[in-house]
């Protein structure tokens, strides 16, 4: 049927079609190929320059991370040859709170374990946070329990010497 229209037409006729054709085949193509390859791709290089830049970023922040770590944080050669033991008694005791501390015992290898009774809370967090800051110390356990005096805390701290 389609093949009996197509030979009833004349020659210009089926010129024009056939062009008619391939120009809506070209226009199909653009719209349903060509065009959606080119928006993705603009997608792909819009998540690629994000990608760089979350990149740079990432680079820089990591540097100055570890700037601020490595600035923050001494070497055990400042301890002028003291363990953790030595130094977490020695430093209490110039933080004030030698009184209060009353027992200092090595819990493994590279921690100790110091028990406060009735010490003062602020000094006792600002002894901590010197030994994290100044010497690389971390809590790796604090169990703190509140006494009937204003302040005052009896205090259990794990001291971990990271390596």
């Amino acid at each position: 049927m389609i093949a009996a229209w197509w030979n009833a037409q004349g020659a210009r006729d089926q010129r024009i079609l056939k062009v008619g054709a391939l120009v809506v085949a070209a226009v199909l193509a653009w719209a349903f190929v060509w065009h959606p390859l080119g928006q993705h791709r603009d997608a792909l290089r819009d998540r690629l320059d994000g990608a760089r830049r979350d990149l740079a970023f990432v680079q820089v922040s990591g540097a100055e991370i570890e700037r601020l770590r490595n600035a923050g944080t001494q070497t055990r050669a400042d301890r002028q040859g003291k363990s953790l033991l030595a130094l977490a008694d020695a430093s209490a005791r110039e933080a004030g709170l030698g009184a209060l501390l009353k027992r200092v015992e090595p819990v493994g290898p590279r921690s100790v374990r110091a028990s406060f009774e009735f010490v003062a809370f602020d000094p006792l967090i600002e002894w901590v946070e010197r030994l994290g800051r100044e010497y690389g110390i971390k809590v790796s356990d604090l169990s703190v329990d509140r006494v009937d005096a204003t302040g005052l805390v009896n205090a259990r701290i794990t001291l971990e010497d990271v390596p």
